[in-house]
């Protein structure tokens, strides 16, 4: 009993990267629920090898001049991502094909991999469109959005009372 409820607190920490992993992990428990410990499992085709690039880990943060994003896209180059502003909403997209090819005296293997992804961001009133900068390095695309100048003031206090 207490190794079932520590498996449930376990699985409810884990955060799916998206629905799809998600079912699959419930479908996976129901398979294993039925069936029984042992039973082999079928192959997880939604699964890349590079997982991350589903779904890249991205940070935001904000100071009194700027608002910079951060992705983490290893492997990537410039020209396979693509950053557009429309209407307010900042998009980064991106898209990475990987191939390899290995060559021996006794087999030949070709394997190839490709994944894309599409993230949007709602941009505040407050950023001056036309001073948007994107680059990047080691990995990691940097976005930063430059504040109009009368958005960078001081925050005002308000002040809680209690009734």
């Amino acid at each position: 009993m207490a190794k079932d409820i520590k498996k449930a607190e376990a699985a409810q920490t884990r955060v799916p990267m998206d629905p799809f992993t998600a079912m699959r992990a419930e479908m996976d428990q129901v398979f294993e629920n039925f069936l029984g410990k042992g039973w082999p499992s079928l192959p997880n085709l939604m699964k890349s090898s590079d997982e991350s690039l589903v779904v890249p880990s991205m940070d935001i943060r904000e100071n009194g001049s700027e608002i910079v994003i951060e992705a983490e896209l290893p492997g990537m180059e410039e020209k396979d991502i693509d950053v557009s502003l429309k209407n307010g909403m900042l998009t980064i997209k991106g898209e990475k094909r990987s191939e390899e090819e290995k060559k021996e005296d006794d087999y030949h293997l070709t394997e190839r991999r490709y994944g894309s992804f599409q993230r949007s961001f709602r941009v505040p009133e407050t950023v001056d469109e036309d001073k948007i900068d994107a680059h990047l390095q080691k990995g990691v695309l940097h976005v930063k959005m430059a504040k109009k100048p009368e958005a960078a003031g001081e925050a005002k206090k308000i002040s809680v009372a209690q009734k």
